[in-house]
């Protein structure tokens, strides 16, 4: 245990507290009281505010902790608030390495108020030491210093000077002290975090720099493309570009492997007229490049019309005046393009690039999915559409600045079926991060979120979905599916053994915090023998409150869930385990409200251990050699990659505990495969659903705690291990092909990680034509 610290205020406000150690770590032997060993991937100490009648409150906070590596690892810190119920801003925050001293210094912002805190020291198998841990709040006042002073905590990156008191009153004028001071910040961000070699840009270095090799495979593949090359127009709206980035992105398109491509660059009428004069220096010389400058300012969305109107190419392409593209992107675009004739939209994978240069924060992408979509922009950067089709939906539509192109990718979709979209696993596409760019925070384009949330509720009007859309942070959104009245039946199915003290939690729960009324309770006793168990199971009889059939035959979780479902009533089935308790009252209502959405089959929740770490967000195949649950052990709260923890997405499986689907579908392939007894009878149940034309889908707004395997133990005997050996050996027969290319997963992350941590090596050679 370690000691923690919090200071509030100026004043004697002082709390301690004690960190704990999650499952991963453990005491190093012989080491002194604060040495400990990581075991797993995502080492962290905890803290719950149980000392605050409130919640930790927002603002800044000067961190401290003594933190040494025992074993000569480098290491790199992160801490991770929890926000309370209702916030789902950024989450992680990375800490600089530790100093020669040992001492990790970071001026930290808590966006919104903190209900619990999770300190990780590093990612990986190491040994280190961890002393005492402070967290101090400052006043603005205070903090704005820190982010002004020149150099703190010993790390600052090749002489990267920290923004002036003159430039922050410079910048306050134009953006206003809230903007400039969120510069400010970003500014200091690079700078105390600069030279920590994040785990991104080690694996950028190995596999995705472009060397001499990989360049002479690229012009080969290019020469031998054959006569069908797609003409591609790259479309640039402008408007006072600073002139480095101006060049730096326009350059990007020259230096293009595929050469048959157009620039079509249309400037916002820009005050400044460098702009116009770099654009007319570059087209000067480039015949392929195309320029107009409107008269008037029409914002980003009737500029990038203007651009539109330039195009000749068969496909048109996106880029913002202020990123870059690779080498190979249009190349990879247009090798797609050939492959795949039927594809009419092409997106690939993206990463941010910071002022020097650096690649960040890596978006690793899922094959194309509605739901993802209409949750986030998650397709956003590298893009290609059919001219034709882009003309057929309107272009870019006013109203919609900030989320112009989110806009033009659903009313793009509503017109395609999921082949034709096709998805390259490739960063292909560097999204500029400026301070004041959404690159850096969603929160510096307020409007954007606004304008997202009216296009996903103008797609549903569009689609006839009869859904709404609730605008959350950071760019993300609900969509809030109708449940027709009368509401349909719901047998909630939940399979019990003695262990009477999981089962009353769980029915309780059940009975008395679910919003959704129209449902019956069928609980299946296999072979109870407890007498209280025996006896609370005649009171749930005694005054209707349950249906309880008994099943007295060997324990066979497929067999006892399908003999039960011929019982129940319910036009839509929820299997659910005998150690989950209900958190969310419209849990139901939500899982339901996809079910009967016309092509969805399981649905899936979000499950929590009642530590307040997940439990189960979703599955993904291959993991673990069949699958696994995916952010185990993080805390609740925590965004995933991408953002995708907050969303509803679409997933190749989800798990049993919590399960909902249609009657139709489950007895459409047969229901739970009882050659599975135990393990995996869910996957194999959402992999047949997904090959019979259903998807599944996962929601993190239908939430529960889970007592994993409580009531039926481990695999801990000869004859346990031999039965779990076969069922491993089942699916990987089954399912093999899949298993190593989950569609909702991305081939450039771990198949040895349950965190999207990064593939080492990569499932797909970057320099070669990825497999279709």
């Amino acid at each position: 245990m370690t000691d923690f610290e919090i200071t509030l205020g100026d004043e004697a406000t002082c709390l301690r507290a004690t960190l704990c150690a999650d499952g991963s770590l453990e005491r190093v032997a012989g080491a002194d009281a604060d040495g400990w060993r990581s075991r797993g991937e995502r080492a962290a100490f905890s803290f719950r505010i149980e000392d605050l009648e409130a919640a930790l409150p927002a603002g800044w906070y000067w961190f401290e902790a003594s933190l040494y590596s025992l074993d000569d690892v480098q290491l790199f810190p992160s801490l991770t608030p929890t926000y309370r119920r209702g916030f789902d801003g950024d989450s992680q925050i990375v800490l600089p390495s530790p100093g020669s001293d040992g001492r990790v210094r970071a001026l930290v912002l808590f966006k919104y108020e903190v209900s619990a805190l999770q300190i990780s020291p590093g990612f990986g198998q190491f040994q280190f030491r961890l002393g005492a841990v402070r967290l101090r709040r400052v006043g603005r006042l205070r903090a704005l210093a820190e982010m002004l002073r020149p150099q703190r905590g010993g790390i600052v990156e090749g002489g990267r000077a920290a923004r002036s008191a003159v430039s922050f009153f410079l910048e306050s004028l134009r953006r206003g002290v809230s903007g400039a001071t969120a510069c400010a910040y970003a500014d200091y961000l690079l700078r105390v975090r600069s030279d920590v070699p994040s785990d991104y840009q080690n694996w950028v270095r190995r596999f995705d720099t472009l060397s001499a090799d990989g360049m002479e495979a690229l012009l080969r593949r290019e020469a031998g493309f054959g006569a069908r090359r797609p003409l591609i127009s790259i479309l640039l709206p402008t408007y006072q570009t600073p002139e480095r980035w101006l060049r730096r992105c326009i350059e990007s398109v020259q230096r293009q492997i595929y050469q048959d491509w157009q620039l079509c660059i249309a400037d916002d009428a820009s005050p400044d007229p460098t702009v116009m004069k770099i654009i007319a220096e570059y087209a000067s010389s480039d015949k392929r490049i195309r320029y107009v400058r409107r008269e008037a300012n029409g914002h980003i969305s009737e500029t990038s019309n203007s651009a539109l109107a330039l195009a000749q190419g068969d496909w048109i392409a996106l880029l913002d005046h202020d990123d870059e593209l690779r080498p190979h992107a249009l190349l990879e675009i247009a090798a797609r393009i050939r492959d795949q004739p039927g594809a009419k939209m092409v997106y690939s994978d993206e990463d941010k690039m910071d002022l020097e240069g650096r690649r960040f924060d890596p978006y690793f992408k899922p094959d194309f999915d509605i739901d993802l979509l209409r949750g986030q922009n998650y397709i956003c950067h590298f893009t290609a559409i059919r001219r034709e089709l882009a003309l057929e939906v309107g272009g870019f539509r006013s109203g919609f600045e900030g989320s112009q192109d989110h806009d033009l990718f659903l009313r793009c979709v509503e017109r395609l079926s999921p082949v034709e979209v096709a998805h390259i696993p490739k960063v292909l596409y560097h999204w500029r991060a400026i301070p004041g760019s959404t690159a850096l925070s969603r929160d510096a384009k307020d409007y954007a979120g606004d304008a997202g949330a009216r296009a996903v509720e103008d797609h549903l009007l569009r689609t006839g979905a009869g859904a709404s859309v609730e605008q959350l942070s950071h760019g993300h959104y609900r969509v809030r599916w109708p449940i027709p009245e009368p509401a349909p039946l719901v047998s909630l199915v939940v399979p019990t053994r003695d262990r009477v003290e999981l089962l009353r939690v769980c029915v309780e729960s059940i009975l008395e915090r679910t919003s959704y009324r129209n449902f019956e309770l069928v609980v299946v006793d296999n072979g109870s023998t407890d007498p209280e168990s025996l006896a609370y199971l005649a009171s749930l009889t005694a005054a209707n409150r349950a249906k309880v059939l008994r099943y007295d035959e060997p324990f066979n979780y497929s067999r006892i869930n399908n003999w039960a479902v011929q019982q129940a009533r319910g036009e839509i089935l929820a299997l659910i385990n005998n150690d989950i308790e209900v958190i969310s009252p419209d849990w139901l209502g939500e899982m339901v409200s996809h079910a009967i959405r016309p092509g969805v089959g399981a649905v899936g929740a979000m499950l929590y251990y009642p530590d307040e770490t997940i439990q189960h967000a979703g599955v993904i195949l291959g993991i673990d050699g069949v699958a696994a649950h995916i952010y185990s052990g993080m805390p609740r709260g925590y965004p995933g990659h991408g953002g995708r923890a907050r969303v509803v997405q679409g997933m190749s499986a989800v798990t049993a505990a919590c399960m909902v689907v249609s009657r139709a579908a489950y007895e459409a392939v047969g229901g739970l495969d009882e050659g599975l007894e135990v393990a995996f009878n869910d996957i194999d149940f959402c992999l047949r659903l997904g090959q019979a034309g259903y998807r599944n889908v996962w929601t993190p707004f239908a939430e529960m705690y889970h007592h994993e395997s409580a009531s039926r133990g481990h695999e801990d005997t000869a004859e346990k291990k031999a039965r779990f050996a076969g069922e491993v050996e089942l699916m990987r027969s089954r399912w093999a092909a899949i298993l190593q290319e989950d569609p909702a997963y991305n081939v450039n992350l771990s198949l040895k990680s349950r965190y999207f941590d990064l593939a080492i090596p990569p499932r797909v050679p970057m320099w070669e034509a990825a497999p279709d």
